[in-house]
């Protein structure tokens, strides 16, 4: 009898899973604990302006950027990383934590997530309360804000509870988070809005100035992902660019080398390079002292620009280490974070339940 009891009290009681969401300017990157990354969608809601009626999230509504009509209106609801919208977001929190909730093996109708959140580190204590919040309304049983330079420190591996320096660049889409990292905490956090968006915006602003061409973001983020390059080459790869002759406004295409591509880029790397020199003075000089040793980790989507780092190891003259899968290192660490569920509570004040 007892044990028909406990068999029905189990299968009464909701079953909970675990949920790390890297809430990305660009890109949102969902994962399940045990079970690694259920989705990747563009952080972007499609609205009817008029009704004020959610149309679609993710990669629907981004198919809307550019093609909606007038009272619909497709829109990113974070800024650098953090909620400026949150109704959207929330909207937004809801579609993923229901994506993860239909990928999890022991969810039920009934299921509520703890959920971890990954936030930049210049997120204001209003912002991270809004983003936890958030996730509360949208259907979290416990949340939890974990600041992206730790969670990606976490996601690489680094012995961040050591005390040597472990410095990490994480170039995500709308921020660079630069960091150095020991005894668990942040040494020197340097966030400078200067990311992958504005990378794209250098390839667009590029091809308007030489070749009298508009292309949108999508085009710009293709290509750069096709020949980003930081270097030039003896024997340039080409790609095909479609797209509106300012001129004539009729459509028109151009072919465009990574040569190309690389002197877009450069100013906008030169800006990062800038920032890591500037987080590097800023470390004490022991930490400074290790760090000119071991190097520093790059990860993030933007890492992903071909020999970047070997470009960096030449400005800096310190080794660089590009991470693994570097577009997912937040989430890995996120994920990896439910297994000391206590140092996240002591990474934020006030944990909210």
């Amino acid at each position: 009898m007892k044990e028909i009891k406990a068999f029905l009290n189990k299968m009464l009681t909701p079953l909970s899973f675990d949920v790390g969401i890297d809430l990305g300017t660009a890109n949102t990157r969902v994962g399940i604990k045990n079970l690694g990354l259920v989705t990747i969608e563009p952080s972007v809601v499609a609205i009817n302006r008029r009704t004020q009626q959610v149309l679609a999230v993710g990669n629907q509504a981004k198919e809307m950027l550019g093609k909606t009509p007038a009272d619909i209106v497709a829109i990113r609801p974070l800024k650098d990383g953090v909620v400026v919208d949150f109704e959207t977001t929330l909207e937004m929190l809801k579609h993923f934590i229901q994506v993860a909730k239909s990928n999890a093996p022991t969810s039920t109708p009934f299921s509520k997530p703890r959920v971890i959140v990954g936030v930049p580190f210049t997120a204001t204590d209003v912002e991270k309360e809004a983003t936890i919040d958030a996730a509360l309304y949208a259907g979290a049983k416990e949340a939890y804000i974990i600041e992206e330079p730790i969670a990606a420190a976490i996601g690489i591996g680094l012995p961040i509870e050591s005390p040597q320096g472990n410095m990490v660049v994480d170039i995500g889409g709308g921020t660079t988070d630069i960091t150095i990292i020991s005894l668990g905490g942040l040494v020197v956090d340097k966030t400078i809005q200067i990311a992958g968006d504005e990378m794209d915006e250098a390839i667009i602003d590029f091809v308007k100035e030489n070749y009298n061409l508009l292309i949108g973001p999508q085009t710009a983020e293709a290509i750069k992902k096709e020949l980003g390059n930081i270097r030039p080459s003896d024997d340039p790869r080409t790609a095909r660019i479609h797209g509106t002759d300012i001129n004539t406004r009729l459509p028109h295409s151009i072919e465009i080398t990574e040569n190309e591509i690389a002197e877009a880029l450069f100013p906008v790397i030169l800006k990062i390079t800038e920032a890591i020199k500037e987080a590097l003075e800023e470390a004490p000089p022991e930490i400074n002292a290790d760090i000119r040793q071991k190097g520093l980790v790059i990860t993030g989507g933007g890492s992903l620009i071909r020999n970047l780092d070997k470009h960096w190891e030449n400005e800096l003259g310190i080794p660089i280490k590009r991470a693994k899968d570097p577009q997912f290192s937040v989430l890995k660490g996120i994920l990896r974070a439910f297994d000391n569920i206590d140092y996240i509570k002591r990474l934020q004040e006030s944990p909210i339940i």
